[in-house]
């Protein structure tokens, strides 16, 4: 398939740039995979499309402030974004500045510490921090608002641009289906019998990047690092034996899910991964999926595709923007059931 098969027109107004009031305020279309149908309702109605012994999967990574600015040794000004820690005193990241810095060069960030430059890995350069990452990031650094959102972080962002029971640092943007859960619907949840589970999955920030490939199959895709735990195996097998239904929250935890199960079987265990996800897919532990709404052109938006059906999708997109949802992170949710087969 070509890229140019998952363009849609979006009018630039239907992109968030706040969130709703509240968290579950937002919006909810439903997408019947089986037969297309859509059905327009709001985030606070889940539950009713819910039952008892269904399976909620959640991605529970935290979204670091991983975007520093500084200067150059050379007096340069210079933008750091961090993409991925790497251990107690280096990461990888992303610079832009005038001038690519040199190995053994060094940058003075946030005007409170310098960074070494070892060296430069494709897109991405090697550097040494002083001390722990997570700490530095979490006193100097900012919260790294998708580029689609026209304003600097906010006291507001750094609480709603992250889930409610995010736990583990080291993602760089968030996983925004989540966003939308607050505490009292994650209790009415688990008072009408949903169960949930855990992984993680550290979402980089190559998840913005657009496929620039004619063709999607010659596409390089990104690679993140995921988890799966044992006791959420069990949960899968267990709502799976009762009759539940497991619902991915997010496509990051559909991606982590799909991951664990490449060897043809679900099982725990954490790693990398680069799994790219496109119609014609043969999903292997999930039948449903809460997602936002995703950039044309976008990895996800072939995802949702290969999930709930190419021609489903483009219907639910073309109704979506007729009804004047709210697209992207801080846009509307969409509740898809999985396309038979």
């Amino acid at each position: 398939m070509r890229t140019d098969d998952f363009d849609f027109y979006l009018p630039e107004e239907l992109i968030a740039q706040v969130p709703a009031p509240e968290r579950s305020a937002s919006r909810l279309l439903y997408l019947d995979g089986s037969s297309g149908a859509v059905e327009d309702a709001w985030f606070r109605d889940l539950p009713r499309f819910m039952r008892a012994g269904d399976l909620l999967v959640f991605n529970d990574t935290k979204v670091i402030k991983a975007r520093l600015f500084g200067a150059k040794d050379t007096g340069g000004r210079v933008e750091v974004m961090v993409e991925r820690v790497l251990d107690e005193c280096q990461v990888l990241a992303f610079i832009r500045a005038s001038h690519g810095p040199k190995p053994g060069s060094l940058l003075r960030l946030a005007e409170a510490f310098d960074a070494e430059v070892l060296g430069k890995e494709n897109d991405l350069y090697r550097i040494r921090f002083p001390q722990d990452p997570l700490d530095l990031l979490e006193h100097h650094g900012a919260l790294p608002l998708p580029p689609y959102i026209t304003h600097a972080a906010g006291e507001e962002d750094e609480s709603r641009y992250q889930t409610v029971y995010a736990r583990e640092p080291g993602a760089v943007a968030a996983p925004t289906a989540g966003l939308h859960f607050d505490q009292a619907m994650l209790d009415a949840l688990a008072a009408m019998g949903v169960r949930t589970a855990r992984v993680t999955l550290h979402v980089g920030a190559g998840t913005f990047l657009p496929v620039r490939a004619e063709f999607i199959h010659e596409h390089k895709m990104h690679s993140e690092r995921y988890a799966v735990p044992e006791e959420t195996v069990a949960a899968i097998h267990a709502a799976k034996a009762a009759g539940g239904r497991v619902m991915a929250v997010g496509t990051t935890s559909m991606r982590a899910l799909e991951s664990a199960a490449r060897g043809g079987e679900l099982a725990a265990g954490s790693g990398e991964t680069d799994i790219f996800i496109t119609p014609g897919y043969r999903f292997q532990v999930v039948e449903r999926l809460l997602t936002n709404f995703h950039l044309p052109k976008s990895t996800l938006l072939m995802l949702v595709s290969a999930f709930a059906g190419v021609d489903n999708i483009r219907h639910a997109y073309r109704h979506a923007v007729e009804q004047r949802y709210r697209f992207f992170s801080y846009g509307d949710a969409m509740l898809l059931e999985g396309r038979p087969g």
